[in-house]
């Protein structure tokens, strides 16, 4: 996921050595003893804090981050859009909340704290601004359109002609999802109609969990904001397509005692709620789950300080990205499969 910080970790590992020398070299030095002290303060307060680490590379922010070498941070600014009561409407650079040593400070009222601005007379802030989570949101749209709509307009212009460069690509996969997905949950006579929604969504959590892995790239599909709208606009399509064959077997199932739907209704009830919000964590946690794992393997090389670790680290790091590279398309598989099935008793007519 993150090649440039195993790379540099592998580094690091192996410079670590020669500053651990020259420490030791140092402590037994008579005369330098009251120079210990503080040096020693100083290297608790910047002890690698691998929490720390994780956190700011599955959270969102307000400027995108993509590598640190020594004191030099390559970033990129982000639009800040506020809005308070007193001041109004602001716009302005995040780049604005960080000094020349790339510290937080505060700007124009307001302070920039844990990824989030606040006013610092404590009035509420409405903040829309343009985040990493959809800068990177943006990008894939386009990509989306970019490619489906180029993919769209030649096979307008030639039906009957073999697929070329990305159509040949992504057919297979289009194919995949009308007749593995779609078809066998939904059936022959409705799946036509959900195709754009599924194909949507599949490529949609597909693309945002390949750009994921990229150095420096968002964690899109990991914020459950993001998972969130995708489970409410499954729920809206689900029952707003409901026929009333899904409803009877909701609120009152055919061939049930009637004192049994005293319990079992409230049961159908609450799954119908279940449903999306299994689909919100199930993506959330195996994404969110998946960085995780890859950025504390490769925190282990600066928690130990040892290179025999580091060369450890790096091949099943390595390793762990490939194994992310096929969930990130199981995960988008596997979303569009429930929705599919969802959407399929919700369908579905009544036999006889």
């Amino acid at each position: 996921m993150y090649f440039s910080n195993i790379i540099i970790g592998l580094l690091f590992s192996f410079s670590s050595f020669s500053l651990l020398a020259n420490e030791e070299s140092v402590t037994h030095d008579s005369t330098q003893a009251h120079v210990n002290v503080p040096a020693t303060k100083e290297a608790e307060s910047t002890k690698f804090d691998p929490g720390k680490l994780i956190l700011h590379h599955i959270a969102d922010e307000h400027e995108w981050h993509f590598f640190t070498v020594g004191h030099f941070h390559a970033t990129l600014p982000l639009p800040c859009i506020v809005y308070t009561q007193s001041t109004g409407l602001q716009v302005f650079s995040s780049s604005n909340f960080k000094n020349e040593h790339h510290e937080e400070v505060p700007y124009n009222g307001f302070v920039l704290e844990h990824g989030k601005i606040h006013a610092e007379n404590g009035e509420k802030v409405y903040d829309i601004s343009i985040t990493k989570n959809v800068a990177s949101l943006l990008i894939s749209a386009v990509l989306l359109l970019t490619i489906f709509i180029g993919i769209g307009k030649k096979y307008q212009d030639n039906p009957h002609r073999a697929p070329k460069g990305l159509q040949s690509m992504f057919e297979p996969i289009i194919i995949f999802v009308r007749d593995e997905i779609a078809k066998n949950n939904i059936g022959e006579k409705h799946y036509r109609r959900f195709m754009p929604y599924l194909l949507t969504i599949f490529f949609f959590i597909w693309f945002n969990n390949m750009l994921g892995l990229i150095p420096g790239g968002a964690n899109v599909t990991g914020n459950i904001a993001v998972t969130l709208v995708l489970a409410i606009i499954a729920f809206i399509v689900t029952n707003f397509n409901g026929r009333s064959t899904y409803w009877t077997h909701i609120f009152a199932m055919p061939g049930v005692p009637k004192w049994m739907l005293i319990i079992l209704t409230p049961v159908e009830i609450v799954g119908v709620f279940m449903k999306p919000f299994s689909l919100m964590v199930r993506l959330f946690a195996n994404i969110t789950a998946g960085h995780i794992i890859l950025l504390s393997l490769v925190s282990l090389i600066f928690i130990f300080e040892n290179a025999a670790l580091g060369l450890a680290v790096v091949p099943f790091s390595l390793f762990m990205n490939v194994i992310e590279l096929i969930v990130a398309f199981i995960q988008a598989f596997i979303f569009t499969m429930l929705v599919s099935n969802y959407i399929g008793s919700a369908v579905e007519e009544h036999h006889h």
